[in-house]
């Protein structure tokens, strides 16, 4: 398998593989959405078949869910686990103290009410994701869709006031139609390039009529996986102010992502 992954895909395979590890049996476990969380649930979905790993698995989205009953993991509702063990998820952007921005694969609303409603969350990443100060990737914020263009210009009117490098918002969009989340609503994409208060634009954006969520996820994060192509893995440990390196092997004819993309 390693001679056909890519150096990115390398690393969210060794971040996954780490990050299961932190799973024991028993556990229920929030499943992220996003291309790395699809690796991770594979990989859990191999120790419940071949080492007869017992988890309750919570997705945060439909695709998750699908793909995480496929693996044989048993999947139930927030509401029937009604406190999680344990979250694993993916992020477009982390900073230093682990804040980030989440949301570009559309499930940033279940996945925050998933993450919260943990005792634990470890983020995986590639080392790219790592940034200095959050908002070079575009900031999603979910929006009811009635009123949705005077939702977005209250948005654009409160940017002029923060401290951030761009004001622009734009409606995500699926082809010719705007994309729609499992909970029927609509993204809009802000793209501020800097954030520099991610706290405060977090709580001002929440305060707006018609915001649902927004996608920066502050103190949420516990630990973070960040993986490497050459099988390196660093665990950062945001409470312990930890930082541990290990490399993950290979391994040659593992068939587990054979059929996955991003």
């Amino acid at each position: 398998m390693s001679s056909d992954l890519s150096p990115i895909d390398k690393a969210k395979f060794v971040a996954a593989k780490k990050a299961v590890e932190f799973v024991e049996d028993g556990m229920r476990v929030g499943l992220g959405t996003g291309s790395t969380a699809a690796w991770m649930v594979r990989c859990l979905g191999e120790l419940v078949r071949e080492e007869g790993l017992k988890i309750r698995g919570v997705p945060t989205s439909t695709r998750t869910a699908a793909l995480a009953q496929e693996c044989g993991i048993e999947v139930v509702s927030l509401d029937a686990a009604k406190w999680l063990d344990l979250t694993i998820d993916g992020a477009d952007e982390f900073d230093a103290d682990l804040n980030l921005i989440k949301g570009g694969g559309g499930a940033l609303l279940q996945e925050k009410i998933v993450a919260t409603a943990s005792d634990q969350m470890i983020v995986i990443s590639d080392v790219s994701k790592e940034v200095e100060t959050l908002g070079g990737f575009p900031l999603p914020v979910e929006v009811i869709p009635f009123g949705w263009q005077t939702t977005q210009a209250l948005i654009e009117e409160t940017l002029v006031s923060m401290d951030v490098l761009g004001r622009s918002a734009s409606l995500r969009m699926n082809g010719d139609s705007p994309y729609v989340t499992d909970e029927g609503n609509h993204i809009l994409d802000l793209h501020l390039k800097r954030i520099g208060d991610s706290r405060q634009m977090a709580m001002l954006l929440n305060q707006m009529p018609g915001v649902v969520e927004n996608g920066l996820f502050i103190d949420i994060c516990d630990r973070v996986v960040i993986g490497y192509g050459d099988g390196k893995v660093e665990v950062r440990d945001i409470n312990a102010g930890t930082i541990e390196e290990n490399i993950v092997d290979f391994v040659e004819n593992e068939n587990l992502f054979s059929d996955l993309t991003d």
